[in-house]
């Protein structure tokens, strides 16, 4: 599970990273912290332009939807049943690049959860990265304006998070600098699920 992330690099250093423009870098705001449930539109890259950067909105929204009202439930997708699950088996084949440069996850202290202990996140090896997610375009039957929104993919833990996240054991997939292009271009999804994973850094806030 990844609900909470971080992105404050300047918006420079984020194109330099990638090798992509802003198309609105008007609307990129540095947040320490990005809350999934607050769906705001955030810097995401592609598969079919990965030369920009686009904002987008999290909590993906499959395109036969009625309203908007499944993204609460489509922040993030467990990347072993994607392609069977409704709400993300049409948005499997779009693959996109979430930027963040760290995310937060809570340990449970006790067996209910009551006490937790935040942490802050990153790969070891990239400042800035990119989460594995799908993306879907829909359109809004109200307004009739079409909306870009993606989730987050996730897989099951390495030691690291399992200890972290002891009560799911879950984490996102943060893909590999060199492996970009391949998640990017459709490379087989079974290729990013456990035991793919990147070197991460644990820190308690």
């Amino acid at each position: 599970m990844c609900y909470h992330t971080k992105l404050t690099t300047p918006k420079e250093e984020i194109q330099k990273e990638f090798n992509a423009e802003f198309y609105e870098p008007e609307l990129y705001v540095p947040k320490e912290a990005i809350n999934g449930f607050s769906f705001s539109k955030n810097p995401v890259i592609l598969d079919e332009d990965k030369g920009h950067i686009s904002m987008a909105n999290w909590g993906l929204i499959p395109f036969w939807a009625k309203d908007d009202g499944i993204k609460k439930m489509t922040l993030n997708s467990r990347i072993e049943t994607a392609a069977t699950k409704p709400a993300f088996r049409n948005s499997v084949k779009n693959r996109c690049l979430v930027i963040a440069d760290a995310f937060y996850e809570w340990q449970w202290l006790d067996a209910k959860g009551k006490n937790k202990q935040k942490y802050i996140i990153k790969p070891t090896d990239q400042e800035i990265f990119g989460f594995a997610g799908f993306y879907s375009e829909w359109t809004n039957p109200a307004s009739g304006a079409n909306i870009t929104t993606y989730t987050i993919a996730t897989t099951e833990a390495n030691e690291l998070m399992a200890e972290i996240h002891n009560n799911k054991k879950r984490m996102p997939i943060i893909v590999k600098k060199e492996d970009r292009n391949k998640w990017l271009n459709g490379d087989a999804i079974e290729n990013f699920r456990f035991p793919y994973s990147v070197n991460l850094t644990a820190a308690p806030l």
